[in-house]
């Protein structure tokens, strides 16, 4: 017993003092933080770079709108609420090839996951008041649509759903169930831009 006691703790102090593979095991401690931290550093860029693309081309596609160039129909695009998606799409550099997609078929989901909203209102107090949508209850198909006339206020919205790829971070980054819905807004009062044109029912609705 004395021997077989004495062999086990030679072997017990073997074993604590030895140092091989003690890399190995670190890096297995620490490599699911490091891991989740790399991929939600990535995560977070691609959904910046996604909103700061959205703004930009919101701007572009909004400038049309608030000038009377859309519509006027000289925009390219025709004078409709799809017109004016595929007018920021175009805009959307990188991520134009996720958005130009067909008009869906009647009673099916829309495929495109960029949407767009303009609603006019009587002041600014009342646009700058409009709530905003909850990603959860968004319906692209209740969406309401008016360019405005000349001089009236105008709130463009832009939505677009960047699915989150790694799994682990979906509950931290996502605010819906597909993912994240990314959405840009332009508050503005358009031009004069052809006081000729007939207006179309009152300033807080189309």
């Amino acid at each position: 017993m004395t021997r077989s006691a004495t062999r086990l703790r030679a072997w017990i102090r073997r074993f604590v003092r030895s140092r091989r593979g003690a890399t190995a095991v670190e890096f297995a401690l620490i490599s699911i933080p490091l891991m989740m931290l790399m991929f939600g550093v990535l995560e977070l860029a691609m959904i910046l770079l996604v909103s700061a693309t959205l703004d930009t081309a919101t701007d572009f596609a909004a400038r049309n709108i608030r000038t009377g160039v859309f519509q006027a129909g000289s925009s390219g695009a025709p004078v409709s609420q799809q017109g004016f998606r595929q007018l920021v799409c175009v805009n959307m550099s990188w991520l134009e090839p996720m958005c130009t997609l067909d008009a869906p078929a009647p009673g099916e989901p829309d495929p495109s996951p960029l949407f767009v909203e303009s609603r006019t209102f009587a002041n600014f107090a009342a646009a700058s008041a409009l709530p905003e949508r909850d990603p959860n209850t968004f319906d692209p198909q209740v969406t309401n649509w008016c360019a405005g006339n000349p001089e009236d206020i105008v709130v463009v919205t832009t939505y677009f759903k960047w699915p989150i790829v790694t799994p682990l971070l979906r509950p931290v980054f996502q605010n819906f169930s597909g993912g994240r819905m990314i959405s840009s807004t332009r508050l503005f009062r358009n031009e004069p831009f052809n006081p000729a044109l007939p207006r179309l029912g009152n300033n807080t609705s189309c």
